[in-house]
Parts: structure tokens; C-alpha cells; sequence
């Protein structure tokens, strides 16, 4: 059956921001002295966890949280990144389906907001602003501010660190695979499923849909 709460990742979930993400990091990378990448070097990123990439970034811990805030500030004054093809109808979907939503970003509210447009009244639950590494705090959290259990509750996140956070907080979780993380990469985590098409997550979830090419990785939901 469908969970009661689905908390859905923002930049490379729902939005294809990483066209603009990739110049705000060769921004950030000359304000803030870590190593520029090229675009073929970027692409080759893609392949490593979060951790790894900073490492090969030359990004100190401690660096961290300026370098979100900063890019934070670059998203405000962006225009809002475009929504992947189908997520309104998505998340339109999930919702009338009874599924509670939840948005889970390091991306400022009144940018995701903007992106969202009239999709934005899906979501009931707002968690922006958070930390690189602070997901699975906010995942807890919201499951609380939800009133669910976390049996009840599933991640949805396009990157390593996604499902490593949906670990830490006891939920379970499925990685996509048009953002920016490699399938390879994603597998490497070890998710509960691999989506590979928008339209696939509403039967993941339980709902009647289209399937699409859906690969369970390690779970299905029951």
C-alpha cells in the first residue's frame, strides 16, 4: 500500500538545475579557492559520493557552510531551474492519491517555491536551507512533524548522500536516476529502488499509473 509520507529531494529530483548548478560552482570554486573542474571532469564526478567528490574538489569541511550559503544566495537571484517533464502531473498525482508530501532541500524555499509554481500547493511540508550533511536529522524530524512512523514513511533523492540520510533516519528510500548522481553510483548505495522514469514513481508507490521501467533494487513496498 502507499506510504502516508513521501519526502521528496528538490534540485535534481524535481528540477533539472544542474545546468545552472555547474556554473555556480565554477563561481563558487574561484571565490572560495577550491579546485575548478572542467565539464568533462564534472561528468566523471557524477560516478562518487558526496564525500569523495568534496575531496576531489579540494572543499575543506569547515568550508562547507559558506559555500551553501553562497550558492544559496546565487539560486535567489537565478531564475527558478525548470521542472523535469511530468513532475507537476506527478506530484499532482501522488497527492490526489492521498499521499502526504513533503520537500527536503539545501535550496532556499522561495526558490523551490518559484520552480514549483502551482505544483507547490502538493506539498504540505516545507524543510529548506539544510546542511550538505543534514538530511537525516530533517528526514527524522519530519516524520515527527508528520505524525507518521517511519515504517510509514519513504525518501525520494537523486543522490548517494539521499539514501545514506533515509538510512540514518530509519526510512526507506528510492534514488532517481535523472539527476545527478550515475546509476551506477546510485546502486552503489544500495536504495530500497532505482526509478528511471518520472512516471514510474506513482506505481512504485502503490498508486494505479503508468509503470514505467522501474528496477527494485533491494525492496518493494508492501
Amino acid at each position: 500500500m502507499p506510504p502516508r509520507l513521501l519526502i521528496l529531494d528538490f534540485d535534481g529530483t524535481l528540477a533539472d538545475s544542474r545546468p545552472w548548478f555547474l556554473g555556480a560552482l565554477d563561481d563558487a570554486a574561484r571565490r572560495f579557492g577550491f579546485r575548478r573542474v572542467t565539464p568533462e571532469e564534472a561528468e566523471a564526478l557524477r560516478g562518487l559520493p558526496t564525500a569523495a567528490i568534496l575531496r576531489a574538489l579540494r572543499v575543506a569541511p569547515w568550508q562547507v557552510p559558506m559555500i551553501a550559503l553562497h550558492m544559496r544566495r546565487l539560486a535567489a537571484a537565478a531564475p527558478p531551474p525548470p521542472l523535469f517533464p511530468g513532475t507537476a502531473a506527478m506530484l499532482h498525482r501522488l497527492a490526489a492519491g492521498g499521499i502526504t508530501l513533503a520537500l527536503v532541500t539545501s535550496n532556499a524555499e522561495a526558490t523551490a517555491r518559484r520552480a514549483l509554481g502551482p505544483a507547490a500547493q502538493t506539498i504540505s511540508h516545507w524543510a529548506c536551507d539544510t546542511a550538505l550533511f543534514g538530511k537525516a536529522a530533517r528526514f527524522r524530524a519530519m516524520v515527527k512533524r508528520a505524525g507518521v512512523s517511519p515504517q510509514d514513511a519513504v525518501a525520494i533523492g537523486d543522490e548517494s548522500r539521499d539514501v545514506e540520510a533515509a538510512r540514518r533516519a530509519g526510512i526507506r528510500v528510492a534514488a532517481v536516476t535523472w539527476g545527478y548522481a550515475t546509476p551506477e553510483a546510485l546502486a552503489a548505495a544500495r536504495p530500497d529502488a532505482i526509478i528511471t522514469a518520472i512516471e514510474a514513481l506513482p506505481h512504485w508507490l502503490g498508486l494505479p499509473y503508468d509503470p514505467g521501467p522501474v528496477e527494485l533494487a533491494n525492496s518493494t513496498l508492501g
